[in-house]
């Protein structure tokens, strides 16, 4: 007999080949109904597979909702792929897994690749299926024998993965129903059925490439989001129609802040407007820098590759960096542009190794320290081109990048100061956040000791800064870190609810050894600094496509590329209003004129779509009383002002958060 024991201590004694469907059912008929996996030994199982070993064991239900939404997905992409190939005989199936809100499938078609408007049929075909209440049944397969049916059935693409799978490795299908079956881990719901058939939608469709190389087979890729109940589809649809509006592409567009074009694939060309939320951000985060005792410095774009190698990124990193030859390319017609002599140099895709170079610039002392080492380090990574997106993922960025040397016995005090300062950084950005700890990855350098050390004084400094609470949604991520150190997150939370990991800091001891950074103890030996690698924007790009999103364009007065526009109802008013900007402009203030020859409704329209803050009506009254009429974007009516007192009100209103 079997030892199971369940959450609640509890013991029972069951045959071997006993299922959780079974023990829920001996529990309860309400349980046996609510369950849906299991979670056997802390692994999430199918309800119907069979006990093999004594195990603990707990019953999952919809109430367990991130297990139940991973099941849900699971479920919803095999449909998916079960629904295309009952439409289109002889498409091709290769992989479809979950997603943080959704689900996705990509597919070989064998005659075109699929569009939007097959969407609709699909999602038919897939509630049929659901309605069909298919049973989802695991079955364990010999390798060769799954090849076999996977070339007998065309599936090109499944039969290569599966033929690089290693020898003697347990390979898992998954049936539904009697004939349709496909490659997988697992687990899934005991059947179709046990889906809600208007719980989904399929979203869109792109291209892929096989295994993410552009070098092979462009694929179809369908997407789409997956929820337990019809309400959490329709609330998700709700939050994707906002996050529309709000997408910082079309408003950069609309607001004529940034472009974005294939002759500079990944690199973003600023507007006027749009340089001026940059220009702001880097003064904020310089007068932060600057109270907080950072010492600004510069670095190069390009390093030797030998500098690389050194710091480890050459082995680890190099896929994503762009490797430029050290010589005069050829200029003849013919023969090769670089020759096989060439030495190797590379962009820098991170700042980290060239601080450590400054670091080593001298000798340094035990009071030398803290040496904190603040750069915006313009860097470049080797993004493909398919993962690009908008401001949010570029090959060009910059970081509001640090780096402080420390020693062992100020690291707490060190990351506790940053906390606070990352703290007060987010508030004035109108963001919450939750914070969480990266711990060690697989693949690391570094002693098992040394990563206890530096893990326990990250959570340390995170308790003395009071944020380890679940107000700040603290949580371990274990085999998140980077591959050198731990790292503490800052996920925020922005204005519709979405969370976007931000700013990070990490304690590494495995970069001042590589590049033999030192200092001279009190005891007058040699001794290997901490560095702590830290950001707060994480790079400017990102957080201003994050602000864009936030705000929906609507920026706070401070960030407001143009803050107000003086627009006059008469040509008579014109001299009125240009006088008017100039003492606005005098106090400081971001302001223009509009004297086109357009009606005011007209210039009312277009200025808020431009997401001007503040639109200042003259006409032949106003004039005359050295007044204007104040419409403020987003509230109805307006209010009649003085310029005295509109310049004041407007002086105070822009300065920025931290200075006021």
């Amino acid at each position: 007999m079997l030892k199971i024991t369940l959450p609640d201590g509890s013991v029972r004694e069951v045959a071997p080949g006993t299922t959780p469907a079974d023990i829920a059912a001996a529990i309860g008929p309400g349980l046996a109904k609510a369950a849906i996996a299991a979670r056997v030994d802390g692994e999430l199982r199918d309800i119907g597979r069979p006990l093999e070993a004594d195990a603990a064991l707990a019953l999952v239900t919809a109430k367990d909702e991130a297990d139940a939404l991973e099941l849900a997905r699971h479920d919803f992409a095999h449909i998916l792929a079960e629904a295309v190939q009952a439409l289109f005989p002889g498409t091709q199936i290769t992989f479809g897994p979950s997603t943080d809100d959704g689900f996705y499938y990509d597919f070989a078609p064998k005659d075109r690749p699929f569009t939007e408007e097959d969407l609709p049929a699909i999602e038919a075909k897939m509630r049929e299926i659901i309605a069909a209440d298919k049973p989802l049944r695991r079955e364990v397969i010999d390798r060769d024998t799954l090849i076999a049916h996977w070339r007998a059935a065309g599936e090109t693409f499944k039969a290569e993965w599966a033929a690089e799978l290693p020898q003697g490795e347990e390979l898992t299908v998954y049936h539904s129903g009697e004939g349709w079956y496909d490659m997988c881990r697992g687990p899934h719901l005991a059947s179709t059925g046990k889906l809600d058939p208007q719980a989904f939608k399929l979203t869109r469709v792109s291209g892929a490439y096989w295994r993410g190389d552009q070098k092979n087979a462009m694929l179809s890729r369908i997407y789409g989001t997956g929820w337990l109940n019809k309400k959490q589809l329709n609330e998700h649809l709700t939050r994707l129609e906002e996050a529309g509006r709000r997408d910082h592409r079309k408003l950069g567009a609309e607001m004529d802040l940034f472009h974005l074009q294939q002759e500079a694939h990944g690199s973003v060309f600023w507007h006027p407007k749009g340089y001026i939320i940059w220009r702001q951000l880097e003064s904020y985060m310089r007068r932060a820098i600057d109270d907080s005792g950072y010492r600004e410095v510069k670095t190069p774009q390009v390093m030797d590759a030998r500098q690389w190698e050194q710091s480890g990124h050459w082995g680890k990193y190099r896929e994503n960096m762009f490797v430029i030859p050290d010589e005069v390319p050829n200029v003849a017609d013919e023969g090769p542009l670089v020759s096989n002599d060439a030495e190797w140099m590379a962009l820098k895709p991170m700042n980290c190794p060239a601080h450590v170079l400054i670091f080593r610039q001298g000798i340094k002392s035990y009071r030398d320290l803290p040496l904190r080492l603040y750069e915006n380090g313009c860097c470049h990574r080797n993004e493909p081109h398919g993962a690009l997106h908008g401001l949010m993922r570029v090959r060009q960025f910059t970081q509001d990048d640090a780096h402080i040397f420390c020693r062992e016995d100020q690291i707490v005090e060190e990351v506790r100061a940053f906390c606070a300062l990352a703290d007060r950084i987010y508030k004035d950005f109108g963001f919450t956040y939750s914070i969480k700890l990266a711990l060690r990855p697989e693949k690391r350098f570094g002693s098992e000791e040394m990563w206890d050390k530096a893990e326990n004084e990250l959570r340390d400094a995170v308790a003395a800064a009071g944020l380890n609470t679940p107000e700040y949604g603290w949580e371990e991520l274990p085999g998140e870190g980077a591959f050198y150190a731990p790292k503490l997150e800052w996920h925020l939370t922005d204005a519709i609810g979405r969370t976007w990991q931000v700013g990070t800091i990490q304690s590494d001891r495995v970069l001042p050894d590589r590049l033999d950074a030192s200092y001279i103890g009190e005891d007058g030996e040699r001794h290997r600094p901490v560095m702590l690698h830290r950001a707060i924007f994480g790079s400017y790009e990102r957080f201003i496509g994050i602000l864009i999103e936030h705000y929906a364009g609507r920026f706070p007065l401070w960030l407001a590329p143009v803050q107000a526009v003086v627009a006059t109802i008469v040509s008579d008013a014109d001299d009125y209003a240009r006088s008017v900007v100039d003492r606005l402009r005098a106090a400081g203030i971001r302001a223009e004129t509009d004297t086109r020859n357009e009606k005011i409704n007209y210039k009312v329209r277009e200025h808020s779509l431009g997401k001007v803050p503040n639109l200042l009506v003259v006409g032949r009254r106003e004039a005359d009383e050295g007044t204007v009429a104040l419409r403020e974007l987003g509230k109805e009516g307006q209010s009649v002002l003085s310029v005295d007192d509109i310049v004041a009100r407007l002086a105070k209103e822009a300065q920025a958060p931290d200075i006021r």
